[in-house]
């Protein structure tokens, strides 16, 4: 399969550790009977599910860093990833383990309390409670394979209620509304519209240059070349793989972004939040703020005051020489185009 042999093309950081992908497996697997037990309990999500869109290297990972540590959401953390198949048991493991709720006479006192920076790398986070892309999860219920579009046919085949019951389980378990990536389905948000009673799409977007330059960087350090693809394929991808990789990576980027508008541009306002990456850093209180309405809209409150950092430090600068910038600008204008 074209997926897997993208993975053995990994630089040896981004390579998996087959050793634990086994035990996760073989976990997993024994859970597995509870969790299907555990979703009986549950139907669907009580509260607005924050899903996180956008392009790869657009600030989603910024953005779901920044919802996470409000602390008025749960989150899939790097911890709960690991229970893929059984969510629910997972977040009852991490509560007992990190909640200082539930210490007992400091048995686990170097957990206990534990909080997650905004550092990353291509949407890794280091750290037990850090944010998590939760891919394998999703994976379990939307099937992508070379493109990560699913058709009307492929959509009905999918296991909904029990996506939304372990959705449901998970912020039951917590208390809390859930906030959490959603890119991997950037072209089919009207389904998880369709599918979700309450939500809100938080939509990340950057200046095309710099999305591009950071997108064509990540296959650098992903798999140390700019030919091979790095993250989410529209379902344009067999035409882009055609081109050089600099329109590859502008057309990625354009044609995800197409799809997301088109999305929206269906979906009531109160369950979209469009956030410029730039100005997201600039002034964090004022999507708090426009997030805070989204969730009032949908019967969900969360406190008047905004808390967290004041700004965030803006990483758009040149980091190319002048050729490639031309190509870049070459690649994004071509795109632009054909748009019009």
């Amino acid at each position: 399969m074209a997926i897997e042999f993208e993975h053995r093309k990994r630089q040896v950081d981004y390579q998996r550790n087959t050793s634990l992908e086994s035990l996760l497996g073989e976990l997993n697997q024994l859970l597995a009977p509870v969790e299907a037990g555990v979703r009986e309990r549950f139907a669907k999500p009580r509260w607005p599910l924050i899903l996180v869109v956008g392009a790869p290297r657009s600030g989603s990972t910024l953005m779901t860093q920044w919802l996470a540590a409000l602390g008025q959401f749960a989150y899939p953390t790097n911890l709960l990833s690991r229970f893929f198949q059984a969510p629910y048991v997972g977040a009852l493991i991490q509560q007992m383990l990190t909640d200082p709720a539930f210490q007992f006479r400091d048995e686990f006192s170097e957990l206990s309390g534990v909080r997650a920076g905004f550092e990353s790398s291509l949407g890794k986070t280091s750290g037990i409670l850090a944010p998590n892309e939760f891919w394998y999860f999703w994976r379990r219920f939307f099937p992508y394979q070379e493109i990560h579009y699913l058709d009307p046919a492929a959509l009905a085949q999918i296991d909904s209620a029990s996506f939304l019951a372990e959705l449901g389980g998970l912020e039951a378990a917590f208390g809390k509304p859930l906030a959490m990536k959603g890119m991997i389905a950037n072209c089919n948000l009207e389904y998880l519209d369709g599918l979700l009673d309450q939500a809100v799409f938080v939509y990340t977007r950057r200046r095309p240059f710099y999305n591009v330059q950071s997108l064509l960087g990540a296959r650098r350090k992903y798999s140390g070349n700019l030919e091979d693809w790095y993250s989410f394929r529209p379902p344009e991808y067999p035409q882009l793989r055609q081109l050089d990789p600099y329109r590859q990576v502008a057309g990625q980027i354009h044609f995800l972004n197409r799809a997301i508008e088109a999305a929206l541009d269906r979906i009531p306002e109160e369950r979209q939040l469009r956030v410029q990456y730039e100005d997201f850093c600039a002034a964090p209180d004022r999507v708090y703020q426009r997030l805070r309405a989204c969730c009032q809209a949908q019967g969900y409150e969360m406190a008047a005051d905004y808390v967290g950092p004041g700004e965030f430090a803006v990483t758009d600068r040149v980091l190319v020489n002048d050729e490639e910038a031309r190509r870049i600008h070459d690649a994004i204008d071509h795109f632009s185009a054909e748009a019009h």
